[in-house]
């Protein structure tokens, strides 16, 4: 089964992420994102709204109390909450999609989209797969060797936090062995030579790959 975890940023209007929304089987919404989640889809409730509610007005607190889901601590971010919510309370959920996670203020972006790595810290082993989808790209973490099919063609940017990592590239224009990974845009804007594209890790790690 997958879910659609709804975040604060800027909703998706393309036809491909609204498509991979409506054909989830669980939605989760985030607090603050609860409101634009009703104008896109008033046909719907999501399943959960998750969060520490200080973006969710007592009316609709109280109005939809049966499927609020209320975290008071503050050490993790509402994505992260509504992920772990999944986690723990959806077992037949494998596969996760968050959605509007990008956009509107750069430190919300910056934290989210570098969350997906730590995910593969905080749940290990517990999803196939968790993506992150915009109208401009899909974004996931890959913590060793890896093949991705990708398309020939298409632009791979890859970014990891972890700087004593090389990663060997197979089917990339741009060979990557040599990139320190000291900073964000060190192995992004590749593009693949083939179909296939082969990432060889010399040490278990983290890496974020981002295909627009």
């Amino acid at each position: 089964m997958t879910a659609a975890v709804i975040c604060k940023g800027d909703f998706p209007k393309k036809e491909y992420p609204r498509y991979l929304i409506s054909q989830s089987d669980v939605v989760i919404c985030c607090d603050g994102a609860f409101r634009a989640w009703l104008r896109a889809y008033p046909e719907r409730l999501p399943d959960r709204i998750v969060g520490d509610m200080d973006s969710l007005p007592k009316s609709l607190r109280e109005k939809y109390a049966g499927i609020v889901v209320h975290y008071e601590e503050q050490e993790y971010n509402d994505q992260t909450k509504a992920v772990r919510y999944l986690a723990e309370n959806c077992p037949q959920v494998t596969q996760v999609r968050i959605f509007a996670a990008t956009g509107k203020r750069e430190d919300h972006t910056i934290g989210n989209i570098s969350l997906l790595m730590e995910y593969q810290r905080m749940f290990p082993g517990r999803f196939e797969s968790i993506e992150m989808v915009s109208d401009h790209s899909t974004m996931f973490a890959v913590t060793d060797t890896v093949e991705l099919a990708v398309g020939q063609g298409r632009t791979v940017s890859i970014i990891s936090p972890d700087n004593s990592l090389s990663i060997t590239s197979e089917g990339l224009q741009w060979q990557t062995s040599g990139v320190v990974f000291d900073n964000w845009w060190k192995a992004t804007l590749n593009r693949a030579e083939s179909d296939v594209v082969k990432l060889v890790f010399s040490h278990p790690s983290m890496a974020l790959i981002i295909l627009p």
